[in-house]
């Protein structure tokens, strides 16, 4: 097995600046990045229907790992979903799904 090799970008964007991991395997440690980051172990994870089936399991095992728990919404892909309609529809569904206001929201995809 080779060895993992991350590498991060600077985005420098004066007070806005912030950095990219860049690296295989992250999906599936994606908890030991994010869990520390919580208030409580729990994200919403927003992706569209195609990341979702074919990266989505990954992600969600890498998440769960670090105990954290996992709601995901799909959106339909494509530029139709960039849309004030389908940002109501996952609003709406956050605040069923129980969101709180220090949850993490995460958009794949």
């Amino acid at each position: 097995m080779s060895a993992e090799v991350e590498r991060r970008v600077r985005v420098a964007l004066a007070e806005r600046s912030y950095d990219i991991v860049i690296g295989t395997g992250l999906l599936a440690r994606a908890g030991f990045w994010i869990a520390p980051l919580l208030k409580r172990p729990k994200v919403f994870v927003i992706a569209d229907e195609t990341v979702q089936r074919l990266h989505g399991a990954t992600l969600a095992a890498g998440l769960e790992a670090a105990g954290v728990a996992v709601e995901t919404l799909t959106v339909p892909p494509g530029e139709a979903s960039k849309s004030m309609a389908v940002l109501e529809q996952v609003l709406d569904a956050l605040i069923v799904k129980g969101a709180e206001r220090d949850d993490l929201v995460v958009a794949f995809g």
